[in-house]
């Protein structure tokens, strides 16, 4: 895990737009690469990580 990303357990509690860019870039590559195993909640977390990735690429 890269420096300074906090683990997707640390992660469950705090709103998305509190996120650093390191963390959702991190998971958005992390979980991208196990979206074949993802279940439908692993898919939707990623989905809301790509839209606030765009949403602060406005």
């Amino acid at each position: 895990m890269e420096r300074g990303v906090r683990h997707m357990d640390q992660l469950n509690d705090v709103k998305m737009a509190d996120w650093t860019s390191d963390e959702l870039h991190y998971h958005q590559r992390t979980m991208s690469d196990l979206s074949p195993w993802l279940n439908a909640q692993g898919t939707a977390m990623l989905g809301q990580i790509i839209s606030e990735i765009m949403r602060r690429e406005r």
